[in-house]
């Protein structure tokens, strides 16, 4: 297979990165596929609901990392793989899994993946999207409120308890290793003709 171009998306829970990501997909179509952190959260299958609700989801630790660098290395062979497929809605993996094709782009997208030195090697172009803590908030009780079940309450208390201090410990620090920093989430349309044209040259060069 032609050589294949890895765009990690980062940036804080609520930023845009999914915003980002659809706009780059709706751009480029079946020339991209997509890989999701989230879907690599650890199973825990030995916890009971209650158990799994208190977990730490913010942190490094959270995530089955090297199942996804040894599934961004076959895509990069030009292989396919079986993603796990995570469920929010009981905090568990769903026991599915989907198949993603190798493609000439593949956007690696995720609120940690650039505090992970393991998959910054894999990647090729770094992008970061940065926007204001209390609007990420926003978008999340949204978000959490209508697709995942939750509650305000919950998703507040789960905000400062560890999606905060995790921010400011993990993903922050993170933003530094990024090749391109896009301001106000993902609807920067300079950043996104930025970003689109890269990919555009890799593609008119390899493919």
């Amino acid at each position: 297979m032609s050589e294949i171009l890895v765009v990690g998306v980062a940036g804080g829970s609520g930023s845009g990165k999914t915003t980002l990501v659809n706009n780059l997909v709706t751009r480029f179509g079946d020339q991209v596929s997509i890989v999701h952190h989230d879907n690599y959260y650890r199973a825990h299958d030995d916890l009971t609901y209650e158990e799994r609700t208190r977990l730490n989801y913010d942190c490094p630790e959270a995530f089955e990392t090297e199942m996804m660098v040894e599934h961004l290395h076959l895509l990069r062979q030009g292989r396919s793989v079986h993603c796990p497929v995570y469920d929010f809605t009981v905090h568990n993996r769903s026991g599915e899994t989907v198949v993603i094709e190798p493609r000439p782009v593949i956007l690696v997208e995720g609120i940690l993946i650039f505090a992970e030195k393991a998959l910054l090697d894999l990647m090729d172009i770094k992008v970061f999207v940065d926007t204001d803590a209390d609007v990420r908030l926003a978008r999340r009780v949204v978000r959490d409120v209508e697709s995942r079940g939750r509650t305000v309450r919950s998703i507040v208390d789960q905000w400062q308890t560890t999606v905060k201090p995790m921010h400011e410990m993990y993903v922050e620090p993170s933003k530094k290793s990024a090749d391109i920093i896009v301001p106000e989430g993902g609807d920067n349309p300079v950043a996104l003709d930025l970003i689109t044209g890269k990919i555009e040259r890799h593609l008119a060069q390899h493919i």
